[in-house]
């Protein structure tokens, strides 16, 4: 059997892909992940083991073009701007797609709305089942939450009724991708959909997040499995000038935002804060290529670096809120601090600090005084008790579990 696992998005997209597929493989499957062709991630699937197809374009290239574009487009005009990108992501990611899938099985789509679209369309092309898969419940129809609200649709305030809004949610998905999907479908010489959220949705649906972290509560709007998430061992020693400061002094509190691109003053009011509470700094450069705001030695920056190891030996953790980042600190047992921007963050956010785990940010841009009150809570005795306890309920790994149940049911005549 082979199945192709795909996905656009950045490193908390591609990670538990990589999980998953080395799965897949102990179970004698031949999975391949289509993901970025970034070099970051060929090497984190190099080192589980599992083939990767590139996707369309690398996606540090694609964001970045796709917020010079957003900058030039005129808020009246965003919606019109993601309608265009998804035509781009859906032809261009067909084709990409196509290639992938060559002898495949079945196809499991992952990350972008356009690009599950394309992966749902060459399934269809070859005839073989698709799957969608997905990170975080919030995404899915459910009467316990809302639908995500999107530029140019804002959800009525007058309804409060989380069906009657999942229902508005199909006109809203078919008015920014219907034209994208279905023009690629005329290419195709498909009949055109109606209801393109039901296309790319499909029934069941996997979710691959810890259970404890991101319950789903059961909804006859749509069918869920969720086995956990996908973890993917880190054994990489730390590089030895982090581990040289790590050794010096104290527990540093390590703050980073991954793909998100967040402005220089972020970096300047968490270490500010760190500061404040007499701790070092280790600060993630990541995507927005943050660096330290002087030449003190409480402050060392790093690259990417096995989030496994570093994050048990750090007395917090302050983050954007990806699934990721999320999970990893959860997992370490450390405090956190979660700063959302966008997408699934928000909810992160907020269990983290409905489970007393850490502290939700209001507000997606810090100030160095309200990050010094949140670590003032996140730093407090009962919180570090609550992350360390926290352990034994999120340390579990789903991706055999996933794997097994994906099996069997692709198997299926």
């Amino acid at each position: 059997m082979r199945i192709l696992l795909s996905t656009y998005g950045s490193r908390g997209d591609v990670e538990p892909l990589a999980a998953l597929g080395a799965a897949l493989q102990a179970l004698g499957v031949e999975a391949r992940v289509s993901a970025p062709g970034d070099a970051e991630f060929a090497a984190l699937l190099a080192r589980a083991g599992v083939p990767l197809a590139p996707a369309f374009a690398p996606v540090r290239e694609w964001a970045k073009e796709m917020i010079r574009r957003r900058r030039a487009s005129s808020p009246e005009g965003i919606a019109g701007l993601i309608s265009g990108q998804a035509a781009e992501i859906v032809a261009r990611q067909y084709d990409a797609l196509g290639v992938a899938a060559e002898g495949c099985d079945a196809v499991v789509g992952f990350g972008l709305f356009p690009s599950c679209a394309a992966a749902r369309l060459v399934a269809e092309k070859k005839g073989i089942p698709y799957m969608l898969g997905t990170f975080c419940p919030i995404w899915l129809p459910s009467q316990h939450n809302r639908p995500h609200e999107y530029p140019g649709h804002p959800l009525p305030a007058d309804i409060t009724d989380n069906r009657a809004l999942w229902e508005r949610d199909i006109a809203t998905k078919n008015a920014l991708f219907g034209e994208a999907i279905n023009s690629q479908r005329a290419k195709l010489d498909l009949p055109a959909l109606d209801n393109v959220r039901a296309y790319v949705y499909g029934d069941p649906v996997l979710l691959i997040c810890d259970p404890t972290l991101g319950p789903w509560q059961p909804s006859d709007l749509i069918e869920t499995v969720q086995p956990g998430a996908c973890i993917l061992p880190d054994e990489r020693p730390l590089p030895d000038g982090l581990e040289a400061f790590l050794q010096a002094g104290s527990p540093p509190i390590y703050v980073g935002f991954g793909s998100i691109a967040v402005a220089e003053e972020t970096a300047r009011a968490a270490i500010e804060a760190i500061r404040a509470h007499g701790r070092r700094v280790v600060i993630a450069k990541g995507w927005a290529e943050l660096v330290p705001i002087d030449d003190w030695d409480d402050c060392f920056a790093i690259g990417e670096v096995n989030q496994q190891a570093l994050f048990a030996r750090v007395a917090a953790v302050i983050h954007h809120g990806g699934a990721g980042t999320t999970h990893a600190a959860a997992r370490s047992g450390v405090p956190q601090v979660i700063v959302p921007q966008i997408g699934d963050q928000p909810y992160w956010a907020r269990r983290i600090a409905e489970l007393g785990m850490g502290v939700a940010h209001d507000g997606p841009t810090p100030t160095t005084e309200t990050l010094t009150a949140a670590l003032e809570i996140a730093l407090a005795p009962q919180v570090r008790v609550r992350a360390a306890e926290m352990v034994e309920e999120v340390s579990g790994d789903g991706a055999m579990q996933a794997a097994n149940w994906l099996v069997n049911r692709l198997s299926r005549p």
